[in-house]
């Protein structure tokens, strides 16, 4: 991750004394630059991109990617399918293997919203047969080397077989996924010459189904570190199939993204936690209210680091304390100040919050539902009394009780 973030007056929220703490900002006009970046990086084609929802969590961004031309989607709980789904997305992918209550509620979302190309992955025949009778679309789920789901391409019996099983339940069969996401602390040359050994393996799977007469319209590659790497890789181009990438951090960014990315690609933090000074327990050390109910810690300590303070190390965080050890003879921040916290992994710590802060020019635009945050409640047929279930009256002619959610 990087270890400093020069302070930038754009990131200067207004009214911060009249603001709950910690609070989530998110900066419109920096997730504008991110999402014209990436399409610059596609050549401008928004159909190259198949975006992960799960870092973009608010609607608003989601309208944001969509009046940037981008139409493709993932996401990996029914609720982000459930937001995409309203937020006027047209093909969404469900990258995340569904099963049992959570393939029936994935059939009840696709059967709400006829006008949306909903897909899942499957990996074995038993995951494929429960979808049969659905108008979903199947995506054959690959194994690159992360040993979290999918096949190894190498099995291209397998693979074959059963995209050969999607075809005999009359589904269709969409493509195939390969997330490469393993290689996020590789050296970037070392990161390149893996990911593309893989993807020639991709590629032997791809052939192999299409010399059985079959064709595969999609191949998805190469979350937010492996996105480099798909770009120069050559098999990619002129090819039958569609070839997306699928990275979804490049919307907000994070201290470990910003890393791991060249700096031509010109990304900027477009998310920050805003937090207070609350103590100073002893010399050396202050703490401020960004415990990790805050700013995420799943991707280890420091959990973040604070935009314009090099003097300024974050140590292990509590549920709801952040301590942070002040450098050499430095006298640090005084308790009350605020600072701003660039998180290390971002995607988590906008789940932790309800609600967002939209600030653009110094000025808050407006306070944003995090609409995807979190999962639905856990009952199939229990839509509950909730806010979405107003949101609803849009969608004429649809149960309630199938398109509201089912939240936590």
């Amino acid at each position: 991750m990087l270890n400093e973030f020069a302070w930038d007056e754009r990131y200067r929220v207004p009214r911060a004394d009249e603001t709950l703490t910690p609070a989530l900002v998110v900066y419109p006009e920096m997730i504008a630059s991110n999402i014209a970046s990436t399409l610059k990086l596609l050549d401008g084609d928004a159909n190259r991109w198949r975006v992960h929802i799960k870092t973009a969590k608010l609607d608003y961004t989601l309208r944001m990617l969509i009046e940037s031309g981008v139409c493709n989607f993932k996401c990996a709980t029914t609720l982000e399918l459930l937001v995409a789904c309203r937020s006027a997305a047209r093909d969404i992918l469900m990258a995340y293997p569904a099963l049992g209550a959570n393939a029936r509620r994935v059939r009840e979302i696709a059967a709400a919203f006829p006008d949306v190309r909903i897909s899942v992955l499957a990996e074995n025949e038993e995951q494929v047969l429960q979808w049969q009778g659905s108008s979903v679309g199947v995506f054959v789920d690959l194994n690159p080397g992360m040993n979290r789901t999918g096949i190894e391409p190498r099995h291209k019996d397998e693979v074959l077989k059963l995209v050969r099983a999607v075809g005999a339940l009359r589904l269709q069969f969409r493509g195939l996924h390969y997330y490469d996401g393993q290689y996020g602390g590789v050296a970037e040359g070392e990161r390149t010459k893996a990911a593309h050994a893989g993807y020639d393996s991709l590629l032997e799977a791809v052939s192999e189904i299409e010399r059985s007469g079959a064709n595969v319209p999609e191949v998805i590659t190469a979350g937010t570190p492996t996105l480099p790497c798909s770009l120069t890789y050559q098999g990619f181009r002129g090819r039958r199939f569609v070839h997306r990438v699928s990275p979804g951090t490049v919307v907000y960014n994070d201290a470990t993204s910003l890393a791991q990315l060249p700096a031509r690609f010109a990304y900027q933090p477009a998310a920050l936690v805003l937090t207070r000074l609350v103590s100073r327990p002893r010399g050396g050390v202050v703490t401020c209210d960004a415990g990790h109910k805050a700013v995420s810690a799943d991707a280890g300590v420091p959990t973040c680091l604070v935009l314009g303070h090099r003097e300024l190390t974050p140590l292990s965080p509590s549920e709801e304390h952040l301590p942070l050890a002040v450098a050499g003879g430095a006298s640090g921040p005084r308790v009350g100040d605020f600072l701003c916290l660039l998180p290390r992994h971002v995607c988590p710590t906008v789940n932790n919050f309800d609600s967002a802060l939209l600030v653009r020019n110094g000025e808050i635009l407006s306070v944003e539902r995090v609409t995807a945050r979190g999962r639905e409640e856990p009952l199939l047929g229990n839509a509950g009394n909730d806010s979405f279930a107003g949101a609803s009256a849009s969608f004429s002619g649809r149960s309630e009780a199938v398109i509201a959610p089912r939240r936590e």
